[in-house]
């Protein structure tokens, strides 16, 4: 991890905390639920990536800090409701018991619906608004609304469920991971760039990098669900070969699978260019998600 990494993941986690509501009411083990999958660790790539490219269109951490913790509870949130049984039944996330384990498939289910009406009023908040300014406020959460939905996040699960245990094209496929992984990660950039007022031609840059490391990252993610290290991944391996899941490695085989990897990779660096200010950052956050180990 990086010091800019850490840096940002600890704004980030110092955030989360306080926008967490107060445990000790009647709903406490729902609260406790929310908390266990927010706070239970993860890379915060998508808030890394709106509070980075806010600072590189010219914003402030102040103007997108509220809406950097949002995107990471509508991840967290997909995630609750991604292991349940009737999704991917996954039993263990980031190596513990994946919520439902831990809280029941009800509470889990209710963790994941607060979590994501709590991302749109930790964005709608009066101090979030005043920080950001109400226009570009309404913008950013209108680009992670739309995202999130039937012809974005969600819609990619829908795709996925619907494909389990047959054949789908790589066409499929792709549609599959633009709208499940790639959807939000284009959402993050964009609010990112439009919080700190960025240009038409940033903002496009901007989603052609989401766009490469966005397909990028699922390619990763189907290649260690083959070579990866249970330990390390904090879940089991193999779980898209027992689903009988098409992905990159099933489809192109593993060498072409990590080529069009590097591939990727190699296009988000170059998109960069057109910014002025510093991007290094951005370029080795991209190498890093190209050899990840979990």
């Amino acid at each position: 991890m990086s010091n800019v990494t850490r840096q940002y993941a600890d704004q980030i986690e110092t955030a989360i905390k306080a926008y967490l509501p107060k445990t000790g009411g009647l709903q406490d083990q729902l609260v406790q639920a929310m908390s266990y999958s927010l706070l239970g660790g993860g890379k915060r790539i998508r808030p890394i990536l709106v509070l980075e490219f806010c600072r590189l269109c010219g914003g402030t951490q102040q103007a997108a800090i509220s809406f950097a913790c949002a995107a990471e509870m509508i991840h967290t949130y997909s995630l609750i409701h991604d292991d349940l049984p009737c999704m991917d039944n996954d039993e263990m996330r980031r190596g513990k018991p994946s919520n439902h384990k831990k809280f029941g498939e009800d509470m889990a289910l209710l963790a994941g619906d607060a979590l994501q009406a709590l991302a749109f009023e930790v964005m709608l908040r009066e101090d979030s608004i005043r920080a950001a300014g109400a226009e570009r406020a309404a913008a950013a959460a209108g680009i992670l609304a739309q995202a999130i939905g039937a012809d974005g996040m969600v819609g990619g699960q829908a795709i996925d469920l619907l494909s389990e245990g047959r054949q789908i094209p790589l066409e499929t496929l792709r549609k599959m991971d633009e709208g499940k992984t790639g959807a939000l990660i284009s959402a993050c950039v964009q609010m990112g760039c439009v919080l700190g007022g960025g240009t038409e031609q940033e903002v496009q840059a901007a989603k052609q990098y989401a766009a490469n490391i966005g397909l990028a990252f699922q390619i990763v993610d189907d290649i260690l669900d083959i070579e990866g290290d249970t330990v390390l991944l904090g879940k089991q391996v193999g779980s898209d070969t027992a689903n009988q899941k098409s992905t990159y490695v099933s489809i192109l085989g593993i060498e072409q699978a990590k080529a069009l990897v590097q591939q990727l990779t190699n296009q988000a660096v170059d998109v960069l260019q057109i910014f002025e200010r510093d991007t290094d950052y951005l370029k080795e956050l991209a190498e890093y998600l190209a050899v990840r180990k979990q």
